[in-house]
């Protein structure tokens, strides 16, 4: 079966699926995206995706490309089409197309709208729950507004490579005192030396992770509490835990950072209970 993509309007084959070479997306790196997980026929926390896509659509004022409503039995559409049980959606929405100029299109520019899924493999995921991941840490190179879901993620691109060429699955930036901020594409959390579970707070400087804040509901309904504060590398790697979270992910156990074992380097008791509980706890839209 061909996969099956939808852009402005139009279902068609991915391999043949193609914007202007002169979108915004692709000349300025000029739109937004989200990527949500699809679990045994459910769409995963979809309100609280959306709702940070109308966020970041609005902090880099870009019009909506369709009503949320239509937006979302397109992105059914496409999963059914694709016949993803298991997986996730990506969704990209751009500025639109227009001759290359770095300030906005004319008014009535209509936005670039991209949705593709894909089958994801249990197999893999089980075994990085089951033995950990490893990690990196780079130093802090990305643009101010970290908080948009942008997709100019080159930084992020560089570190994941580093990372893969240092034989780990995530790069985790920090700033310049030392302070850890989040993954290439993860949150960052903590059980320190205290017991104490911590993350650090997403005012400023990280992305608020819709994962990140599904846990809160998670770790409330299994009687853990968070603490949102600032930890430092070295914290980090004198912790009893360390695991970071993610819509494609959830909740990946890191087993050492910088080639320093974590605690005794095997995944922690914290994470695994999470883990256990979330899918009770999340919302879960039917395709």
């Amino acid at each position: 079966m061909s996969k099956i993509a939808y852009v402005n309007g139009v279902y068609q084959r991915h391999s043949d699926a193609g914007v202007h070479i002169e979108d915004r997306g692709f000349q300025f790196a000029d739109g937004v995206y989200e990527a949500c997980e699809i679990r045994h026929g459910f769409i995963v926390d979809l309100t609280r995706h959306l709702d940070r896509l109308d966020r970041s659509l609005r902090e880099l004022r870009i019009g909506w490309p369709m009503t949320r409503a239509a937006l979302v039995v397109v992105i059914r559409e496409v999963v059914r089409r694709n016949r993803v049980r298991n997986g996730l959606f990506y969704l990209q929405v751009t500025r639109g197309v227009a001759r290359r100029d770095h300030v906005f299109p004319k008014d009535g520019t209509p936005s670039t709208v991209v949705v593709t899924a894909k089958r994801t493999d249990a197999s893999v995921i089980a075994g990085k729950n089951a033995n950990g991941i490893r990690a990196i840490t780079v130093p802090e190179n990305r643009w101010d507004r970290v908080d948009i879901k942008s997709v100019g993620l080159l930084p992020n691109v560089l570190a994941r490579q580093a990372a893969k060429e240092e034989g780990a699955q995530e790069a985790i930036f920090v700033d310049a005192d030392g302070t850890v901020k989040e993954g290439a594409a993860t949150n960052v959390w903590i059980v320190d030396r205290d017991g104490t579970l911590r993350t650090r707070h997403a005012e400023h400087g990280i992305l608020r992770g819709i994962t990140r804040t599904t846990l809160k509901d998670v770790t409330a309904a299994i009687g853990i509490e968070i603490v949102e504060q600032a930890f430092s590398i070295e914290e980090m790697l004198e912790a009893r835990e360390v695991f970071i979270t993610a819509a494609t992910s959830i909740c990946f156990p890191v087993v050492a950072v910088n080639g320093k074992v974590i605690a005794n380097g095997h995944p922690g008791i914290v994470s695994q209970k999470i883990r256990e509980a979330f899918f009770d706890i999340a919302e879960k839209t039917a395709i």
